[in-house]
């Protein structure tokens, strides 16, 4: 493990967010303390779910901003296939990050470059029983590895254990590298469960209804940060 200190990143899901008020629910969580915004794209194709799409995200970007006028990161996470034409259009639309899964494209690499092209990071996205061995090939080109601990499609979905082996195996990659690639974790992240899958080596957390299904947004963030601290 790195010796290091990682800096901690929570990323609410706006799929857990009130459609109806979505741009308040946006700049709620954004006042509660949200690092990144994590934007997770179904096609109702590569995943039984239909959500957002590129003018959604476009709408939104102005609206992600700090008080202080500094920009939110928006993180995509495409769950879609085909992936390059979305991609761009997400890349186009305003997006920082955009993060795909493997096995929903035809060319892996091409599909990366074609992001970093656009001027967006690019991420790898892991389901559960997903195997990591692409990173042999792409870990020197991309900046994000996103680890599902909940099989991809729906949230309010409960934690998957094995997955903690995963993180542990993708931080090893990452070490091994010796690249600043963030490793995020996705599916199931709660107050309680949160320090575990830091200790197992990530860095960034997605959280949903564990964040927009309470009252207050920032007593959350504020108790998941302290449970990092230890």
């Amino acid at each position: 493990m790195s010796t290091i200190p990682p800096t901690y990143r929570i990323a609410p899901s706006l799929l857990s967010a009130d459609f109806a008020r979505l741009g308040d629910e946006l700049k709620a969580v954004i006042a509660g303390g949200a690092d990144w915004i994590h934007f997770d794209v179904m096609d109702n194709h590569y995943v039984p779910n239909l959500t957002f799409g590129p003018m959604v995200c476009q709408a939104l970007k102005p609206h992600a901003r700090r008080a202080d006028g500094s920009a939110v990161p928006i993180d995509v996470h495409l769950m879609v296939q085909p992936v390059d034409a979305l991609a761009a259009a997400f890349a186009d639309a305003g997006a920082d990050l955009i993060s795909f899964h493997p096995e929903a494209s035809a060319h892996v690499h091409r599909s990366v470059q074609a992001i970093k092209a656009k001027g967006c990071q690019a991420g790898l996205v892991f389901n559960p029983a997903t195997p990591l061995d692409v990173l042999d090939w792409t870990i020197d080109d991309i900046d994000l590895i996103l680890i599902m601990s909940v099989n991809p499609g729906f949230g309010g979905q409960s934690f998957i254990d094995s997955a903690l082996r995963k993180i542990e195996q993708a931080r090893r990659r990452i070490d091994a590298s010796g690249r600043d690639i963030r490793l995020e974790v996705d599916g199931g992240i709660k107050i309680d469960n949160i320090r575990r899958v830091a200790d197992a080596g990530a860095d960034t957390f997605v959280a949903g209804s564990a964040i927009f299904g309470k009252p207050d947004y920032q007593a959350v963030m504020d108790a998941m940060r302290l449970a990092l601290k230890g």
